[in-house]
């Protein structure tokens, strides 16, 4: 809800602060007081055209502050944060700056903003009604939805059903669309996937191959160096000859037979002895093995070729699809994942074509039940609306909420199970207009242009108390100027009585002239003015007591008197009845 509004410098208020309860909250004062600027400030506030003209005379810029109590999951303090705003605080703060030049600020949650900030966060938390009207119905969609607020479970669940509906065409056909516009360059992607896997398969790369060949070949290039190297090393170990009679073999084995001879004169030398004997036994063995690999060695260089063919294979596969051979087997199983998925959109194709044309019958199904429901609510909103404006006035007004067929190209054309045909959304095939003829014997027009200032500020108010409790239909925060314009006696009694059954269920700020609507508030201010030299400055304050029968008793066209007061007192008496 609203908590405070303080303006500073816009039009005939110097400073005022108005402090704002739930329920029924009246404004009153005499003419060119400034009661007006206390909508206009609100317009401002919430986003509404700047005028350098509303600066007051002398001053530099009007201010205008809002002050706003709001759930901590509310969507407002999503908004004040995406614009960095404070919004972990229990009150949100929303400014508006005028400058004298025409120049506009907005500030969220204490941070600058654009200004539209302050209007998305307007629509959703006060509805301003008055004669720079800026009612949230102004829009079709706005109609559309207060209807279905209004039909309650009979509309929501159709409603649900065409939403749910429209989600699965839209992501079949969707899918859809893009594998069909997507065909050529599918076959073509399946060409190449085709070809780039007949070359991996037709050479059949395995696993570690590359490094293997490329061992073999270092081998088979350089088997005479290899043979020659191994055999000399076996002669040097194990060959007489190689050192004058004597091996390295025969020479380590005659030192450990020295040492043998001599270790039990000292223990160290038996550790040195064993080491000598394990050396002796290595180089026997050592000499072994590569007399074996002397032997093995031989030159193939018919092997070699076949080796290097393998090799130049497999060098223009990791040329064209990766740095080794493991990287081509990775890159060969994901190409056949995916031929395997281009060759299976045809039965994609199939399938889907089938699920667009299934979404398509259920979503025209659920569009004819949500029009016959939406329907059915238009008649009864129609008359709630009606029988509210016999209370406020306008008994000759005659309301008809119409509900027929969206004509905007944009949406899907679909047809149903009897062969009608039409255009539906997401929200169905219905556009919502509300439409008020003043007079009986006038044509219904749309409501936005089917009355005045004040007839409109009636007609909205009778259609938010007809709505009044309907799941969404509400804002928290309701302003009405001018609601009582043209009405007087018994009539404005019920204007009073309407606006406070409203304020049930919502706030509601009312600007009134009228001492018959301002007995039924819970909270009464006035806005008084004093003259100086130079300017007239504004204030607000509340009033009680004798104080508020004094105020009634002025709008009533009386005075302080105790006749006056008596009829104010009369007159608050009523209003509780």
């Amino acid at each position: 809800m609203l908590r405070e509004l303080r303006i500073r410098d816009l039009g005939v208020i110097e400073d005022a602060t108005l402090t704002l309860d739930p329920g029924l909250t009246v404004v009153t004062g005499e003419t060119g007081a400034g009661k007006t600027m206390v909508v206009t400030g609100l317009g401002l506030v919430l986003g509404g055209r700047a005028d350098a003209a509303l600066v007051r005379t002398g001053s530099d810029e009007a201010v205008v502050e809002a002050e706003l109590e709001l759930a901590d999951d509310h969507p407002a303090r999503a908004v004040a944060e995406d614009v960095g705003g404070v919004a972990d605080e229990p009150e949100l703060l929303l400014s508006r700056t005028v400058s004298a030049a025409g120049r506009s600020r907005a500030h969220v949650g204490g941070r600058r903003a654009p200004v539209g900030t302050l209007a998305d966060l307007g629509e959703g938390l006060v509805a301003v009604h008055g004669q720079a009207d800026q009612w949230r119905l102004k829009r079709p969609s706005q109609h559309r939805a207060l209807l279905d607020a209004f039909g309650g479970d009979e509309v929501a669940d159709p409603a649900a059903q065409v939403a749910q509906a429209h989600r699965t065409w839209h992501e079949a056909k969707g899918e859809l669309d893009r594998l069909v516009e997507g065909e050529r360059t599918r076959l073509q992607e399946v060409e190449l996937l085709t070809h780039q896997l007949e070359q991996i398969d037709g050479v059949e790369p395995q696993p570690g191959e590359d490094v293997e060949l490329a061992r073999e070949a270092e081998r088979l290039g350089h088997a005479e160096e290899l043979r020659t190297g191994a055999d000399t090393a076996h002669r040097l170990l194990s060959d007489p000859d190689s050192f004058d009679g004597d091996d390295v073999v025969g020479r380590v084995a005659r030192a450990a037979g020295e040492l043998e001879r001599l270790a039990d004169h000292d223990p160290q030398l038996s550790d040195l002895h064993r080491r000598l004997a394990e050396v002796g036994v290595l180089a026997a063995e050592l000499a072994t093995e590569l007399s074996g690999y002397a032997a093995d060695i031989e030159a193939d260089p018919a092997r070699l070729g076949a080796v290097e063919e393998r090799r130049a294979a497999l060098h223009e596969l990791t040329r064209r699809y990766g740095d080794d051979i493991a990287a081509v087997l990775r890159h060969r199983d994901a190409s056949r994942e995916r031929l395997q998925g281009l060759l299976g959109a045809d039965e994609r194709i199939e399938a889907l074509t089938a699920q667009v044309a299934e979404a398509e019958q259920q979503l025209a199904e659920a569009a004819t039940r949500l029009t016959e429901a939406r329907t059915a609510a238009a008649a009864g909103l129609s008359r709630a609306v009606e029988d509210e404006l016999a209370h406020l006035g306008m008994d000759k007004a005659r309301v008809e909420v119409a509900v027929e067929p969206r004509g905007d190209e944009s949406a899907l054309e679909v047809t149903s199970a009897d062969g009608t045909t039409r255009r539906v959304g997401p929200d169905g095939a219905d556009v919502v207009e509300v439409r008020v003829a003043a007079n009986r014997g006038a044509p219904p027009r749309s409501v936005a242009k089917a009355a005045s200032g004040g007839e409109l500020s009636r007609i909205m108010l009778a259609i938010e108390v007809a709505t009044a409790g309907s799941t969404g239909s509400q804002v928290p925060t309701f302003v009405f100027d001018e609601v009582d314009t043209g009405v007087g006696g018994r009539a404005a009694l019920d204007v009073g009585a309407r606006l406070a059954a409203l304020a049930r269920t919502s706030q509601v700020i009312v600007v009134t002239h009228l001492a018959q609507v301002a007995a039924h508030a819970d909270r009464h201010l006035v806005v008084h003015k004093a003259h100086g030299d130079q300017v007239t400055a504004s204030g607000v304050r509340p009033v009680e007591g004798d104080e508020r029968l004094g105020e009634l008793s002025r709008m009533m066209g009386g005075d302080d008197s105790s006749v006056g007061l008596r009829h104010a007192h009369e007159l608050l008496e009523q209003c509780r009845r």
